[in-house]
């Protein structure tokens, strides 16, 4: 975010200060923390998806940008529109052109590269977050063109993810799919071990996944999505207004192979692939 003002040519401590709050993976505390900021009278919010939707319920009337965000924004009542949001909110969404199933089958596409053979895949996600449903709804649009079946091993908690992988085994699934929901990704290192468990190929969202472990990854770029909501941020302090800056979609993605975790489940990488990949993970 501190890139993206720069390149607006703003100079921290000159042309604005960063008053930041973190929620720590504890969604609870996000209304909180987002008064905590509005008591500051700040010129603009910037918030993290998982933050944007408790700044928008709590402080609707000050200036947001929302970043990475995964869901539909217009359905989430942040605008009106893509071109014009209307209002006081603005920001970027991860989703390439053509929504979260153009999305999923890129990323399954690239899977199937590595797990030819794939007759059943496991998702594990809740059955309440909006981009965990969207992400099955997206799978189950595009199974069928790559000739797989979706379960969903539903969880409710952290507590289910062990369960959850069990049930993977009884159902005969050949690869596992995580969510990149905020309750699993903020509880990373919780999740892996369980899901690394299981012995299978696994798949995921975002590139911390796949540098954490799971054999591959492949969204849009987060940092990159930071940067740019670095520059919005900068336009709004110039003077422009949130509800005249259009909601971007993401046009920087990153795909992460994981050849250790490739190597460990005795699965060959090709070299098209490989050269591919923005990352790999020796």
């Amino acid at each position: 975010m501190r890139k993206g003002l720069q390149e607006a040519g703003l100079a921290e401590g000159v042309n604005y200060a960063f008053a930041l709050r973190f929620a720590d993976g504890v969604f609870d505390r996000l209304p909180g923390l987002a008064l905590e900021l509005a008591a500051l009278k700040p010129r603009v919010i910037v918030a993290s998806a998982a933050a944007s939707t408790a700044v928008h319920k709590v402080v609707p009337d000050l200036p947001m940008v929302f970043t990475s965000y995964a869901a539909d924004p217009i359905k989430a009542g942040f605008a009106e529109s893509y071109v014009h949001p209307g209002g006081n909110t603005t920001g970027n969404v991860m989703n390439a052109v053509g929504g979260e199933e153009a999305l999923t089958q890129k990323r399954m596409g690239l899977f199937k590269e590595l797990v030819r053979d794939l007759k059943r895949l496991g998702f594990i996600g809740t059955a309440t977050s909006i981009l965990a449903v969207a992400e099955l709804n997206a799978l189950r649009s595009v199974a069928g063109h790559f000739g797989f079946e979706i379960v969903h091993h539903a969880i409710h908690g952290l507590d289910d993810i062990e369960s959850a992988v069990v049930s993977s085994n009884k159902d005969d699934v050949g690869a596992l799919y995580v969510s990149g929901e905020p309750l699993l990704y903020n509880n990373m290192a919780r999740v892996l071990p369980s899901v690394m468990a299981s012995g299978k190929p696994t798949v995921g969202t975002y590139p911390e996944w796949g540098r954490a472990g799971l054999l591959m990854s492949y969204s849009a770029d987060l940092l990159d999505d930071f940067r740019r909501a670095g520059i919005y941020a900068a336009k709004i302090l110039g003077g422009e207004k949130p509800g005249d800056l259009p909601i971007e979609q993401a046009s920087k993605f990153t795909l992460v192979v994981n050849a250790r975790t490739a190597k460990q489940l005795g699965i060959s990488v090709s070299p098209t692939l490989l050269t591919l990949a923005d990352e790999v993970i020796e």
